[in-house]
């Protein structure tokens, strides 16, 4: 599969779920004193998207949602040899919460792998930390991430390797963000197309509201 044609089957998968997110009703969580600072048809709560993990971190670390979600958290699902999407999301992620760090507020980023045949906690330290010096870089077995996954309503599915190469594959999947908190649990997401400030904006209203 070319990159083109691999980007374009991420952002076809993205329009499905984001059309699924945006039908969901959510209950309970975050007050109605929240609705200001989401965008689209979710209605509120967090319910339904989120829940226990557990992964392995960049120090091989197995560790819990509990261990990494201990703040306003920014969790992310992608993968490290993703040609073009990934780096992008993650690197507008990584500014967002710098900028959120200027205006005095601690907001933590994760990235959750979705290709744990390739992506170790060594790969995924070298990877993060370039996108944020604090950011937490999560792996696991198929199971872990597979559970992680369905757990945030995340879609991925690796395709075929290129012939003669079967280490050379790309994995198509969602781009959303995830807000989260250790409290309320999912917040809001976040499409790839806010930038680092509409991200930085919208995550400093929820937190000034809760």
């Amino acid at each position: 599969m070319s990159r083109n044609l691999a980007i374009g089957a991420v952002v076809v998968a993205g329009a499905v779920i984001v059309g699924t997110l945006a039908a969901t009703q959510f209950t309970g969580g975050a007050s109605d004193a929240l609705a200001e600072c989401r965008v689209g048809n979710v209605a509120g709560g967090a319910a339904s998207i989120g829940g226990p993990f557990e992964l392995v971190d960049e120090t091989g670390a197995t560790v819990t949602d509990k261990d990494v979600i201990t703040k306003p958290t920014l969790v992310y699902f992608g993968y490290t040899f993703c040609p073009d999407v990934c780096p992008l999301d993650t690197a507008r992620n990584g500014e967002a919460a710098v900028i959120l760090e200027e205006r005095g507020l601690d907001v933590g980023t994760v990235f959750i792998s979705i290709d744990p045949e390739r992506d170790t906690p060594a790969s995924l330290a070298e990877f993060t930390d370039v996108m944020h010096p604090e950011m937490i870089g999560l792996t696991g077995t198929e199971e872990q991430v597979k559970a992680a996954s369905m757990a945030y309503r995340t879609y991925f599915k690796k395709q075929e390797p290129e012939e003669g190469d079967e280490e050379f594959y790309l994995v198509d999947h969602s781009t959303f963000t995830y807000l989260m908190t250790p409290e309320q649990g999912f917040l809001d997401f976040f499409k790839r197309e806010e930038t680092p400030q509409q991200m930085a904006d919208r995550v400093q209203c929820f937190i000034n509201g809760l």
